[in-house]
């Protein structure tokens, strides 16, 4: 947080929830008002984000502060309007919880406007998560060392990569896969989930591409992962 006549959040990326619950706990801490507050998305530092890393855990309270007045369904609400699409949800999301912090009747009120949106953005998230989860083909193929990889590519409406993957990694029986979108890219080498950078829709190799193409995209997204770092002379 910076300045006194506003309030800059900065936040690591699309769906930085770990981020957002610790500026709230600042924000709340310093009564900082939600017009007051500018929610700035950054590039994170590392493009690739290894899920069983530290740095990739959750803390599981949104506000110490609010914990005794925030219902446990607007943290789960939370888990998932951070994952829409809309630029605006960081800044709906504080207004929520401020005003349940300041309006305990708020919980009550079954058409508040606020609510009901942040409630239509996750059940639009919710839908696009079993969209995925529906459609999402995973083709077999081997790479120039004989060892199987599936891969398979696909376009969600918001960011749900991050939200998935774990489900595919539980039933993907394959040892290595790998899916392709716009914003994110995931693999799993037995068992272990590797977040990456997304592909450009037009760079996608789709459902007809060729097995060279597939492995072509896994090669750009996930080799400057792999490769040895340089050692010093």
């Amino acid at each position: 947080m910076t300045g006194e006549a506003g309030m800059e959040a900065k936040l690591a990326g699309q769906v930085d929830l770990a981020g957002f619950r610790s500026e709230v706990r600042q924000l709340l801490a310093h009564q900082v008002p939600p017009e007051e507050v500018q929610w700035q998305l950054e590039a994170p530092a590392d493009l690739y984000i290894d899920a069983q890393s530290p740095q990739a855990s959750r803390p599981r309270n949104v506000a110490r502060a609010a914990t005794a007045i925030v219902p446990a369904s607007f943290t789960r609400l939370c888990e998932f309007v951070v994952l829409h699409r809309d630029p605006q949800r960081f800044s709906l999301l504080y207004r929520l919880l401020w005003r349940l912090v300041h309006e305990p009747g708020l919980r009550n009120d079954p058409v508040d406007g606020d609510m009901l949106q942040a409630q239509h953005m996750a059940h639009a998230v919710r839908r696009d998560i079993h969209k995925m989860k529906a459609n999402l083909r995973l083709r077999a193929m081997r790479d120039p060392d004989g060892d199987e990889l599936q891969a398979g590519c696909y376009e969600p409406a918001h960011h749900v990569v991050e939200a998935v993957a774990p489900w595919f990694a539980k039933r993907v029986p394959a040892r290595r896969w790998a899916i392709f979108t716009p914003d994110r890219s995931v693999r799993c080498e037995e068992g272990r989930l590797l977040f990456g950078p997304g592909v450009p829709p037009s760079e996608l190799p789709g459902h007809e591409g060729s097995q060279g193409e597939w492995l072509a995209c896994y090669e750009r997204v996930f080799a400057a992962h792999d490769r040895p770092a340089a050692t010093p002379a």
